[in-house]
């Protein structure tokens, strides 16, 4: 799905020099480059305060953390998304309510969040799946009308633009009152292991965050929180000081990809390539298909494996339906968008390193397909 190898191939002189200045300088623990990724990815974002930190779900959790809420309290999620969006906030003992997606974008809308608000709705966390922001501008709107925090879940989107009707750009991640990411190898910004950021504009926030994430402390063993331990490893961030430089390019060379499958699939009845939101760009963290439903996904995937390509399923089983969520409340058929989206959705290879020739082949193959 991913060629980390071949993406690393070509900074190798660069990466190699990094790694070896943090072995050689033996700072480890939050060493000079952690200090400089910080600083570099805040100008990259035009954010105020960016805030590393050990993965992408720790991000989500000190997020949660800063924002001081309490038991009982209800945070809105998209019921289409991975686990860890969900799992931190029961962690914190607050109430995940999970909520539909748009069908085409996969991505929540400003009307679906403000009809699952209540009194105890006290937060929102936007995830911008596969790479492409949620219409971040009306989910604002809402937000700021009821008094409600907004978190965006960055960890597939980083480096994509959203466009307000005003004509401002703004970053995915920057717009809402924290932005959370996650480092993990295969993300577009990813580095060798785990590693994780927060960014906010919110100075009182960036603040706490700072803090949460070492152990309530701002000033050595003066705890002024409870707080958490969760750092970004001095050679992980090295790797990140380069990747970062790079970052601009690797999504152009995701959405070439992309462009080039929409082609491909342009003629296939069966194929519902991925819907571009006017207002966001895609960085392709995933290329996800929704396949018609006549279509055995299970035979189709069987028949590219067997051609040499592999394939993944983003997810098969909504929130709703995970046994660690199940509750009386939900059951199967209440989110039948996220359901039917679970059976239908297919994403096909989508890396840096993707050349034409093997572009053209998995086109081919996946139009050579026959559904008995």
């Amino acid at each position: 799905m991913v060629d980390l190898k071949g993406q690393y191939e070509k900074i190798k002189a660069e990466v190699d020099a990094a790694i070896h200045e943090v072995i050689d300088n033996t700072a480890f623990i939050n060493g000079p480059q952690v200090k400089k990724f910080a600083e570099e990815l805040a100008d990259y974002l035009k954010s105020d305060y960016v805030i590393p930190c050990g993965n992408g779900t720790d991000a989500l959790q000190i997020a949660l953390m800063a924002l001081d809420l309490k038991t009982g309290d209800e945070v809105i999620v998209p019921c289409f998304t991975y686990v860890a969006t969900a799992e931190v906030i029961a962690l914190l003992h607050l109430k995940p309510v999970m909520v539909e997606v748009d069908p085409d974008t996969f991505n929540i809308t400003a009307e679906i969040f403000e009809k699952a608000i209540t009194s105890k709705t006290k937060a929102v966390v936007p995830v911008h799946l596969f790479g492409q922001c949620a219409d971040m501008e009306t989910i604002m709107e809402v937000a700021n009308k009821h008094h409600i925090f907004v978190i965006e879940d960055t960890a597939q989107a980083i480096g994509a633009d959203y466009s307000f009707s005003d004509g401002s750009i703004k970053k995915a991640g920057t717009i809402g009152h924290v932005g959370s990411t996650s480092f993990f190898p295969s993300k577009n910004l990813g580095c060798y292991g785990d590693g994780g950021a927060l960014y906010t504009n919110d100075t009182a926030l960036g603040t706490t965050i700072k803090k949460i994430a070492n152990h309530g402390q701002a000033k050595k063993y003066h705890h002024e929180l409870v707080g958490v331990n969760s750092r970004l490893d001095t050679i992980q961030a090295a790797v990140l000081n380069v990747k970062l430089k790079h970052l601009n390019e690797y999504a152009k060379a995701r959405q070439i990809a992309a462009a080039t499958y929409d082609k491909g699939f342009e003629a296939v009845a069966w194929i519902q390539t991925p819907v571009r939101q006017h207002n966001s760009t895609h960085v392709f963290h995933q290329y996800t298909l929704k396949v018609a439903k006549n279509i055995d996904r299970t035979a189709l995937r069987d028949f590219l494996a067997e051609k040499g390509i592999p394939s993944m399923v983003y997810y098969p089983v909504a929130l709703h339906l995970q046994k660690a969520f199940a509750t009386d409340e939900f059951g199967k058929g209440d989110f039948p968008i996220s359901e039917e989206l679970c059976e239908r959705v297919l994403s096909l290879p989508i890396h840096t390193e993707m050349t034409s020739a093997e572009l053209d082949y998995i086109i081919e193959t996946v139009k050579s397909y026959k559904n008995d």
